[in-house]
């Protein structure tokens, strides 16, 4: 069972005491739940700061995994995307506990749900289908966030160092 309220109140003080909007560039941030993209995209908040007739980035990074498949997380994704014009671009980026031991994933999922977190890791395959059905993958696709645009001066990490994956895709 998963908590579905959860929210970390010192990052909504923080978000609003550091965000400060200007004419050169807006910002907003909104007390929300990822599981209800309606109300996201209704909020005027949302619509008195992007400009929905412009290319949108949307970025998903760090928070798929805690979207579990119960909640529907094609849907949301479809919700999201469909509000944005073409030539917007979505950004993502999901765990996966494929480079590591299964102790260790079993392990680490214990301690989520003991926090009561939901967490669900995909693999590589599973989370390319979920975010970026219908999209256009820019190079080098879906892999290691590791992998994505290498720092060429130092030895890469791992894969079980990472256990992140990453994608940017364009809206056609």
């Amino acid at each position: 069972m998963h908590n579905p309220s959860y929210n970390d109140p010192l990052v909504l003080a923080h978000a609003r005491a550091l965000l400060a909007s200007s004419p050169e560039g807006r910002t907003a941030y909104l007390q929300a739940d990822l599981r209800n993209p309606r109300a996201l995209l209704d909020d005027p908040a949302t619509r008195g700061t992007l400009d929905f007739d412009q290319p949108i980035a949307l970025m998903l990074v760090s928070v798929l995994h805690f979207i579990v498949d119960e909640d529907g997380p094609r849907q949301i994704i479809e919700t999201l995307l469909d509000a944005l014009p073409p030539g917007s671009f979505l950004v993502a980026s999901h765990v996966t506990a494929e480079h590591i031991p299964a102790s260790s994933a079993a392990a680490g999922g214990q301690s989520y749900r003991e926090a009561r977190i939901p967490l669900q890791e995909r693999d590589s395959d599973t989370f390319a289908q979920l975010a970026f059905s219908g999209l256009d993958l820019v190079a080098p696709g879906v892999v290691l966030v590791s992998e994505w645009r290498p720092d060429q001066t130092v030895p890469p990490p791992l894969p079980r160092e990472v256990n992140m994956y990453g994608g940017v895709a364009k809206k056609p």
